[in-house]
This record gives structure tokens, sequence and C-alpha cells, in this order.
């Protein structure tokens, strides 16, 4: 029996159907024809195009003349048995498609996950979960040294199940005052033992944690489950996550490291979230001791008990107790009083934007012991937004917006809350929509077949139903879908709130983010789309955005004026892969660099080689493409400008100079690997306006060239710029400056600042930028004279992930033989 579309396989019927005197086969053949609308059958009429044109499909090999009846007809298990002789085994892979855990070739492992339509390893997994139930898990300070102090103790606190309440997970001893200056001493003390461990090693400890953690995937996820609210695919999710953090950052330095020319910050604070307690905690870690730091790690005052279980197979790793301590407490106390303290080298937050710019104002008021500036990496919320237009399968859409803005409960910071639908297909897409919602089964995640679990706590469900009553007492329809029978009985025990629809009449109706299960939706008509793209940059917001379309000139519009550090496109836009798409910000939304991205470790040194990072890209282009083609446009600037400074300078500056043309990537564009159907994409393009500041022309010099190098504009005080160098500059250069006579405007736009001069000016300017309202402003400090200018920050990192099988199926694997 030979099984083909309706009119794909008339070549073959003729063979099969006609009679036996004509040479035929004289046999009946079932014709395959599905039966549908146009719109419902376009994307599986297509993917199955994609199958039958395949040089190996049997349509097209049918139409060779070449090939002979009786091979095309050849019994396929006498062929696979003929394929083992000579490979030696029945079934191996394709030699060109890697198997899951060589995803990413040799550079690193990737995370095993869990079958959860395997009945055996559902079994073996509920065992797992049954001992992780029993156990009560108390959670305290893990100091890497005894602190005698007479501060009396806090009492223990239990935490308890958001499902449940009246099941204790366990509890927690919030550290003291003193213990946290006591483990400041440790972590300050032991900083270059724990340095001078060779980067190798350093690796080896985050590969045994990795490795650790995959051997107890069942406990963790038990944890996650029934202390952060998690279902049991967000679970695993998240484990996986935290494994691909450990693989990546030790891969990296292992590989680009070198203690005598890579130094470290010191005593690093860690600031993690409740919403990925594992994952983010544990990617935290692991990027601050690759680097050579010690770490203070404070996670969210709701998850405590998780990070202490990471935390404790970190040191059954190997890592030092004096390297890796784990201070629970309140992010008021514990929190504020680790950011404040001189010993702290760097700041490491994800959280939201108003924490954030706190840490920023703290941090601002000191310097290190170099005169740099304090850095702080914060990865903050957005108000996410997915444009759909009437090109997009309205199915596929309906599917991805539930992944985006209901999965694990909304709460993630990249979940979509603004869905911007084509007036012509909104109302179709909504009652869909609608429809799936109700379907959605809302209750305690330790079920297998709950969808949707708890919000964390009493104060966020509080806040979020305010929300809701706000929009509904401003006249916005909204739509809720009910809640589960087992739901309505554990009601006043637990904390859900239904997923929730709000229709508003535009963007700015929302005024910030809810960290919940709720959707608003806009519609908007085709000629809009710039209109509401820069109406979705206007928020100041750029985490993640979505488009679900199939006209690839509407992709191309939105990938280049989005402001977004994570774009997706015909596919949900959560759940971001470690090293393939690479996760973080922009505006409002965090500081950079990417989380899991090639510039992360080095935001975490005091000190590396200029080329670094040049050299870290450059060993992932030796497998993956590279497309510089922006970079030529791009840097017109920068070779007039050098053009001119030709015989400004001595020879030895500008010959410094002239490698920013090197070590600066901007406009670059990279392939990251990542599994048949997706096209993940790194783009490293400019930041913008960078402020300029300095005391004396020359060192104005080498601000301009590194910001001409990045593609950016500049923004130079004319107190220091003279007039009569200004006028002397060729146009095309004036036009990419702005002069200023007060830089404090608060009108003017800035995107970075480097600032060379004395240090106590140098805290003076970052105390004043951290009063700027806005996007959290990243500033570079110098002596007069340095040119090691880092040129990455001056550059936005943009990840776009494409589903290239949304037109029906992945072309590119017709072309592997």
């Amino acid at each position: 029996e030979f099984q083909c579309l309706h009119g794909m396989g008339e070549p073959l019927y003729a063979q099969v159907v006609g009679k036996i005197a004509d040479g035929k086969l004289g046999r009946p053949c079932r014709i395959y024809a599905p039966v549908g609308t146009h719109e419902t059958l376009l994307a599986y009429l297509v993917r199955r195009l994609l199958e039958n044109g395949a040089n190996t499909s049997f349509v097209n090999r049918i139409a060779d003349t070449t090939i002979s009846l009786d091979e095309l007809v050849a019994d396929p298990v006498k062929e696979i048995n003929k394929i083992a002789q000579a490979e030696g085994q029945i079934g191996l892979s394709h030699p060109k498609i890697p198997l899951p855990m060589q995803l990413y070739g040799d550079e690193r492992k990737n995370s095993p996950g869990i079958d959860m339509s395997n009945e055996h390893r559902l079994a073996s997994l509920s065992s797992a979960l049954l001992t992780s139930a029993m156990e009560k898990i108390h959670s305290h300070p893990l100091i890497g040294g005894e602190c005698n102090s007479a501060e009396e103790v806090i009492a223990p606190q239990s935490i308890l199940n958001p499902a449940n309440h009246t099941d204790v997970v366990g509890t927690v001893r919030e550290t003291t005052a003193a213990e946290a200056n006591f483990a400041l001493d440790i972590a300050q003390e032991n900083g270059e033992i724990w340095f001078a461990t060779p980067p190798a090693e350093r690796a080896a400890f985050l590969v045994r944690t990795a490795e650790l953690m995959e051997q107890q995937m069942g406990p963790l996820m038990g944890v996650l489950v029934r202390e952060a609210g998690k279902t049991y695919s967000n679970a695993i999710a998240e484990v996986r996550e935290a494994i691909d953090f450990l693989y990546y950052y030790s891969a990296q330095v292992a590989n680009d490291f070198d203690n005598n020319t890579h130094r470290p910050l010191g005593p690093v604070v860690c600031i993690s979230p409740w919403n990925f307690p594992l994952a983010i905690f544990s990617g935290q870690i692991a990027a601050a001791l690759a680097a050579g730091n010690t770490v203070l790690a404070k996670p969210a005052e709701q998850t405590p008990l998780i990070a202490f279980k990471a935390v404790e197979l970190f040191y059954q790793a190997g890592v030092p107790r004096s390297a890796l301590q784990l201070l629970p407490g309140q992010g008021e106390t514990i929190g504020a009083q680790l950011v404040a303290d001189e010993r702290v080298r760097g700041v490491m937050f994800t959280g939201s934007t108003e924490v954030a710019h706190i840490l920023q104002k703290t941090l601002a008021g000191r310097l290190d012991s170099e005169g740099r500036p304090v850095p702080l990496i914060a990865e903050t919320g957005g108000l996410n937004a997915m444009i759909v237009d009437s090109s997009a399968l309205t199915e596929q859409v309906v599917t991805d917006v539930m992944a985006s803005a209901y999965d694990s409960a909304g709460q993630r910071c990249s979940a979509l809350r603004i869905l911007c639908i084509q007036e012509e297909v909104a109302d179709s897409t909504i009652e869909m929509l609608k429809g799936a919602m109700a379907q959605a089964i809302i209750g305690d995640p330790s079920l297998l077949s709950t969808d949707i679990g708890p919000v964390i706590d009493k104060e966020a469900k509080a806040g979020i139903e305010k929300h809701i009553q706000t929009m509904r007492t401003a006249g916005f329809d909204v739509y809720q879908a009910t809640y589960n029978q087992l739901a309505k009985q554990t009601e006043n025990n637990s904390t859900f709130v239904p997923p929730t629809l709000i229709e508003l009449d535009k963007i700015s109706s929302l005024k910030k983010e809810i960290f919940g299960p709720v959707l608003h939706v806009v519609r908007y008509s085709s000629q809009d789309l710039p209109a509401l793209l820069a109406e979705i940059n206007a928020t100041g917001y750029g985490l993640t955005m979505g488009v679900h379309t199939r006209i690839d000139e509407t992709i191309a519009y939105v990938a280049t004026h989005a402001k977004v550090g994570n774009l997706y496109v015909n596919r949900n836009m959560v759940g971001a892969v470690v090293g393939v798409q690479p996760f973080g910000g922009e505006g409002l939304s965090g500081t950079g660099p990417k989380a899991g991205g090639p510039a992360y470790l080095y935001r975490l040194l005091s000190k590396r080689p200029e080329n670094a990072i040049t050299q870290t890209l450059a060993r992932q282009d030796e497998t993956l493409p590279l497309d510089a083609s922006m970079r030529q446009n791009l840097l017109q600037t920068y070779h007039h400008y050098m053009t001119w400074l030709a015989n400004k300078t001595e020879p030895a500056h500008y010959q410094a100079l002239e490698e920013y043309a090197n070590t600066s990537q901007a406009g670059t564009l990279r392939v990251l690997p990542g599994p048949t159907g997706e096209r993940n994409t790194y783009q490293l393009v400019p930041c913008g306006k960078v402020l300029c500041l300095s005391d004396n022309e020359q060192d104005i010099f080498t601000q301009l060239a590194g910001v001409f190098a990045s593609g950016c504009h500049a923004i130079v005080h004319n107190a220091v710029f003279s007039q009569k160098t200004y006028r002397e500059l060729p146009d095309m250069i004036r036009k990419a400056i702005t002069l200023t006579d007060n830089w404090h405007d608060e009108s003017l736009s800035i995107n970075a600042v480097i600032y060379h001069g004395d240090s106590d000016q140098l805290k003076e300017t970052c105390q004043q930028i951290a009063q700027r309202k806005g996007a959290i402003i990243s500033v570079q400090g110098f002596s007069r004279g340095e040119t090691a200018l880092l040129l990455e920050r001056l550059l936005h990192e943009r990840a776009l992930s494409v589903n290239t099988a949304a037109a029906g199926g992945n072309a590119s694997l017709m072309t592997i033989s």
C-alpha cells in the first residue's frame, strides 16, 4: 500500500493501478486526501510539500527515471540490515544530525530531560518525589567559618506550599547582621585562595555540580513543585536550565581564561528571584565562581529551601565553603547590608526595576580599590508584547500565547503581557484564545494534569487582583477562566489566580508590569504597525517580544525596529535556552550583559586582555557562521575620524585607537547552536548615545574613537571639546557628535557614559547618573590617558529565535546528504 497526497502521486498511480498486460501492477491504491478549508490546511500542505520535495522522498525518487522500480519498492527491513552490516549497528543516527546530548558538539554537554510520557520514567520520578515530600528542609546560613556573635539568632519561619498552605515544606532561619558581616570577612580573606585555583579546576567543580544536579533531578523537582508552585514540566525545565548554566560557564572559563591575564572582581553578591529560584540562583553563582570571585548568595525570601539544596550540591562537588556562602534573609535587611558594604566588589541582581535603581544608587557612592565603579548586573522585567498579523496561523498563535502568558502562572520576566492583534483577525483569535483558557486546568502542580499552578504568595495575589479590579472599574472588558473543582476546594489555603484576559484601547493604558497570569489585548490596523512598534518601544522596557506572521518583510521590519533583547518569531516567547537564546534586556529591562551569553563572564572581571571577548567569539566562529556585513556601514564614521585624527595625536596613542576596529564587534551577527526547526542568532548593535566626559581633549579623542568604533553617537561637554576643534571636523563626524553645556539635563537621552579623570569626580558622576530617571546607565571610569575602553559596554546584545518550521517544515534538512 502506498499513500500520497491528492494530486501528488499521479506517476505512482499510473504504475500501480494500470493493467498487468501493460506492465503495471494492477493493484488498488488508496488516495490520501485531506479535507478542510484553505486556512486550516495551509501549514499542513506546505509541510507535506517540503517532505515530498526532499531528495530522498518517494515522490521525488519516482520521478527520477534512473531509479528502477525494484529499487523503489525495496524491502525496508533488508535495507536497514544492509546498512547495519556496513555501520556495525542497527539504528545509528545520521552523522550530520547530533543526538540531543551532543547538541552543542564538543563544547559542552546538553542537560538531560525526562520523558513525561514514559511510564517507567514516571514511576522512578514518582518514587523520588515521594521521598522528597517526606523530607522537611531546614534552610539556614551556610558560612565558611564559625561566627561567634552575641547577637540573638532569628527564630525559624515556616515555608508553605503556595498551592496548599497546610503543607509545610520546611523552615528557614534567616541570617543575622553579625553573620553577614562575618561572611563578608571570610569572602574577602579567601578571595585570593579561590582565584588561585586554576580555571580548569574551577570549571571541573561546576561540571561536577551539574552532574550531581542531574542525579538529583527528582528531589530537586519535588522542592520546586512544593516551594515555588512549579508544574512538573516547569520544574524539569528549571533544573535543566541550572545544569546548562553550569556546563556553559565551565566550558567558557576552561577554554578562554588564564589566571595570569584574567583577574576577578573580589567578593560578589548574588541576589536571585523566587520565580527561578534554582536556575537563576545557580547561574549567578556559577558565573561568579567561574570568573574567580568569592560569592555571597542571598536567595529570595519566598524560596530559601531550593537554594539551600543547591548550595549543598556545590559543596558536595568540591567548592570550598569560603568561596560560596548562603545568606538567606530579607532584601531590606540582609540584602541592603551586603550591597552597601565596602568589601563587596560586584552585585548580580534579578528582580524589579525599582529595586535595581536602589542598588544602583547604593553602589554609585563608592569605587573599588582601583578607582573603578562597582559593577551591577541587573536583569529586570518588561511590558513584553507579541504582534500577530492576519497571515498568522490562529491555532499556533493561541498555543504560543497560552504558553507565553499563562505558563508558570505568568510569573516569568519574559512572559507575554500585551497581545497586539491585527483587527481583521482579532475576534476569531480572541474567541479561540478564550476557549483555550477555559480548557486549562488550574490547580495543585503536584498533579500531572495541572496546566497552571498558583502565584507565589498572598501579597502577589492581592496585587494582581487589585489590578484586575482597577481595569474592570475603568470599563475594560475582562474575561477570566473559571477555576476547576480542586482549585475551588483549596482557595482559602492557596494563592491561585485564574488566567485573565483584559482588552485595552491602547498600550499606554497599561502603566506597569503585572507579574501574574494576566494578558492584555490591543487591536491594531495593518498600516499602523510602525506606530505600534514605536508605542511599544516608548514604554522604555526592552526584554522580550514576539511576532507571528508569514510575511518576511514584516519579520524584517520588526527585527530591525524592536528595541528588545530577545525577539521570537512564530513561536512562544518564554523558556530561553542557555547559549542558544542568551537572555537579558535593555532600557528599563536591564543592564546587560546577557545571561548564558559570551560576554557575561567578562563583566565579572577587574582585568582582562583587551581582545578577550573577541577571542571568545572567534573560537565560536570556527564552527558557526558569522555575518559581518553590517560593519562596513557602521564603521564609516570611525574610519573618517581616524583619518582626521592621524596628525592630531601621538603615534602610540593613534595606534592604540586603531585597535578599536578589531576589538569592537559592532554589527556582527552570529548563528548559535540549537535544535532543528529553529534558527537562533546573536547580534551586537550600537547602544545609542554615549556621554563622553573628561577634563582634557586627548581623552575625548580616545572616547570618540571608541564611540565611533561601536557605531554610536557621542555627546560631548563643550567646556573641554573646543569649538575650534569641532569646526575642524568633517561634516560626517560632526553629525555623529552632540555638544552640550548641561549633560545633567534629564531631557538629554544617554545610553552609556565614558569618563576619564580623577576618582572623586568619577564617584560624583556615578551618583549624578544614578539619580536620572529611566534606564540604569553604565559608567566606565578611567584614569587620564588610559585607552583600554570596554567597547562591548557600548553595544546592545540582540538574540533572535525564529521557528523555521512554522511554514510546515525545516527546509534545511533537505540539503543533508
